[in-house]
C-alpha cells in the first residue's frame, strides 16, 4: 500500500507541476496581452526603401506628445524641401530621437553637452548656426541634411554609420536603436 500511495502522490504532484508549467506562461501571456490592449498598437514598417539594411540591434521606442509629433512633421517637410527621399527622413528622425527625443532643447545649463541645442543637439561653436537657427526645426534639419549629402554613399550605409559621420557623437552606435520607430513615423507622416 505504501508504494501505491507514494506513486499516486507523485503522479498528482507531476500533473500539478506540468499543469503549472503549461498554464503559467499562457496565463502570464494572456495578462500581458490584456495590458497591452489598452495601448495603441503601432504597425512596424518593414520596407527596403525605409530600412534597406534591416534594423541593427535592439530597438527603442517612445510615445510622442503633440510637440514631438510636430517636430517629426517639420523634419519630414524640411527633407522634402531639400529634395531628399524617405530614407533621409528616417536617418534624420532617428538622429533627432537619439539626440533629443525629438524635443527642441534649449541650453540645459550644467546638464548641457557644451553648447549643444535643438533637435539634433548642434553646436553654434562648431559652425552649425546661431542658437536661434539651430533651435528652428526646419533650419536644424536642413543643416543636418546638408551634412548628410556630403557623406559619400550615405544611402548605402547602415543608419548609425551615416548619422555618426554627420554628428560625430561620443556614442556612435546609439542611433541604430531608433531606426524602426523613425521608419514607422516616416511611413505614417510622409504622405500627409
Amino acid at each position: 500500500m505504501n508504494t501505491i500511495l507514494r506513486k499516486s502522490v507523485l503522479g498528482v504532484a507531476g500533473l500539478a507541476f506540468t499543469g503549472g508549467v503549461f498554464a503559467g506562461p499562457v496565463a502570464a501571456h494572456a495578462a500581458d496581452t490584456t495590458a497591452q490592449a489598452a495601448k495603441p498598437v503601432t504597425a512596424t514598417v518593414q520596407s527596403d526603401k525605409l530600412i534597406p539594411h534591416g534594423v541593427q540591434g535592439a530597438q527603442s521606442r517612445i510615445d510622442l506628445d503633440d510637440e514631438q509629433t510636430k517636430n517629426v512633421k517639420a523634419i519630414i517637410a524640411a527633407t522634402k524641401k531639400a529634395g531628399m527621399d524617405e530614407r533621409a527622413a528616417v536617418v534624420s528622425i532617428a538622429t533627432a530621437l537619439q539626440e533629443s527625443k525629438l524635443e527642441n532643447l534649449g541650453h540645459l545649463g550644467d546638464r548641457n553637452d557644451h553648447d549643444s541645442q535643438g533637435l539634433f543637439q548642434q553646436r553654434p561653436s562648431s559652425g552649425w548656426g546661431t542658437v536661434e537657427q539651430i533651435t528652428d526645426p526646419e533650419y536644424s534639419t536642413t543643416a543636418f541634411l546638408k551634412g548628410l549629402k556630403q557623406v559619400d554613399g550615405w544611402q548605402d550605409m547602415p543608419l548609425t554609420k551615416a548619422a555618426q559621420t554627420v554628428q560625430v557623437s561620443a556614442y556612435p552606435d546609439h542611433y541604430a536603436q531608433w531606426e524602426q520607430q523613425a521608419a514607422d513615423l516616416v511611413a505614417q507622416h510622409w504622405n500627409k
